[in-house]
């Protein structure tokens, strides 16, 4: 197969590995900057182009968007869907994901425990939007934060209510979430491909912090998930509709909560926790599901 890998730096640790585990396999590889693609859209032929030329049909598309080109990223991969080219994930599913209040509505629809989440928009709303979650301490979000970066522990109701009210201040949207002690500043990567949870690894926050993100020095090591974790995890990566997600989880005092689903999660740590190949099996889920996409596309055709 001939297979596109949407990237800003081939030189990433994700990104070579994908390289890597499909060319071991027989395949080419293209790594493409998604913001140096542009598009030309129209009822007849609409196509990709990159530097004056028009980019060859690629069988299938890895999209590895950062957070902070979400909406051109997306754009062009919907570019790559209508052309035929099979997404690991689709850009519809990426757009869900990466939209935090309204990917856990729609885990909340399903059922998926989630810690206990308030949104308001109000200053005046603010003491009954900390007594929603249970009061101090709590745990404050920026919604376009990623990598523990905007997540804030208010210990205090007075910290909670300044915090908050800055936020506000600024015009920026926030979520306020109950504190799960319990977790020990711990949480759960759980790595999905398909309707399986093929690796896991609990990620500890360093001492004196409660995000446990490895980008702020977190260390992380091989877990074994309990049957509630792993139907959690593979639920929460269905509702999302991504083929392939990082869906990370609270271990609570009554059961498994989800924090987030990642349609785009690292791979060196948890290939080096867990020292499996995770690159390789996202391929051969690739490999397996690109040809029933082409028999569904020839179909329609």
């Amino acid at each position: 197969m001939k297979i596109a890998i949407l990237s800003r730096n081939a030189k990433l640790y994700s990104t070579r590995r994908l390289i890597e585990a499909a060319e071991s396999r027989g395949h080419s590889v293209d790594v493409l900057d998604p913001l140096r693609c542009y598009m030309n859209i129209n009822a007849r032929e609409s196509s990709i182009h990159m530097k004056g030329k028009v980019l060859p049909f690629y069988d299938a598309v890895i999209p590895r968007i950062g957070a902070s080109i979400t909406f051109f990223g997306t754009a062009v991969l919907r570019q790559f869907e209508m052309i035929g080219t099979y997404p690991l994930n689709e850009s519809v599913a990426i757009s869900r994901s990466r939209d935090k209040l309204r990917s856990l509505q729609l885990l909340s629809r399903k059922g998926i425990g989630l810690p206990i989440t308030g949104f308001a928009s109000q200053p005046h709303d603010v003491p009954d939007l900390i007594e929603m979650v249970g009061g101090a301490p709590l745990v404050i979000k920026l919604l376009e934060g990623t990598q523990g970066i905007g997540v804030v522990l208010a210990e205090t109701r007075q910290a909670a209510e300044s915090v908050i009210e800055a936020f506000m201040g600024l015009k920026s949207h926030i979520m306020v979430q109950e504190f799960i002690k319990e977790a020990g500043g711990a949480d759960i990567r759980c790595l999905v491909i398909g309707d399986k949870v093929i690796a896991a690894m609990k990620r500890q926050a360093k001492p004196g912090e409660f995000r446990s993100n490895l980008h702020r020095g977190g260390s992380a090591r091989l877990v074994k998930l309990t049957p509630a974790e792993r139907a959690t995890a593979i639920k929460a990566a269905k509702t999302m509709g991504l083929n392939v997600a990082g869906v990370d989880i609270l271990r609570s005092n009554h059961g498994p909560l989800v924090m987030e689903v990642n349609s785009s999660p690292g791979l060196e740590g948890i290939e080096l926790a867990t020292e499996k190949d995770v690159a390789s099996q996202i391929i051969s889920f690739i490999e397996n599901t690109a040809k029933a996409h082409r028999t569904r596309t020839k179909g329609k055709g």
